[in-house]
């Protein structure tokens, strides 16, 4: 554990690590590895800090995801498919906004606190960080995960770049234990 402002880091997680392959798929997601990668890093950082899933009961431990650029590959897949005439498939609704994913990883974890997305025009972490501040001082969450993510520009196409990866950190205020 190490402190960070006002800010406790309880466990801290990337992806990739060294040994990472691809993250692996998350059900119900097609085509871009933005939702993997949310989910992965989540779940790495959660074990880390848990163990075990869900989290403990009475968890009010929200979210906030920090992308300046957001699923590049499905916004690219969405505007290309509807630029050629096409209907994108149904998925890409509820894909194309990601506190999507960031609500698949509460539900699976059983987290209780808000789920908020960000695109930050700063330093992303020091944003999502001053935001996290926030939740805990007004008292809408005793925690906080923090996923910053951003894709290579051409993640997604045939023999494109791999996502750049993605970090989580939960954090608890500065006397969480």
């Amino acid at each position: 554990m190490s402190a960070t402002g006002n800010l406790t880091v309880l466990a801290e997680a990337a992806w990739p690590e060294p040994g990472d392959g691809a993250p692996p798929p998350v059900p119900g997601y097609v085509h871009s590895s933005f939702p993997p990668l949310v989910a992965a890093v989540a779940e790495r950082c959660l074990t880390r800090a848990y163990g075990r899933r869900p989290a403990p009961d009475g968890e009010r431990t929200a979210i906030v995801l920090v992308s300046a650029a957001g699923d590049r590959a499905s916004a690219a897949h969405v505007r290309a498919t509807v630029a050629g005439g096409g209907r994108p498939g149904p998925l890409f609704f509820f894909q194309s906004v990601p506190n999507s994913v960031a609500g698949h990883v509460a539900a699976r974890w059983g987290l209780g606190g808000p789920v908020l997305c960000l695109a930050p025009v700063g330093d992303p972490r020091a944003e999502g960080t001053a935001e996290v501040e926030l939740l805990l001082h007004d008292g809408d969450a005793d925690r906080a995960l923090l996923v910053l993510i951003e894709q290579a520009p051409d993640d997604g196409v045939p023999g494109g770049a791999p996502a750049t990866g993605a970090v989580a950190v939960l954090l608890g205020g500065g006397d969480a234990p």
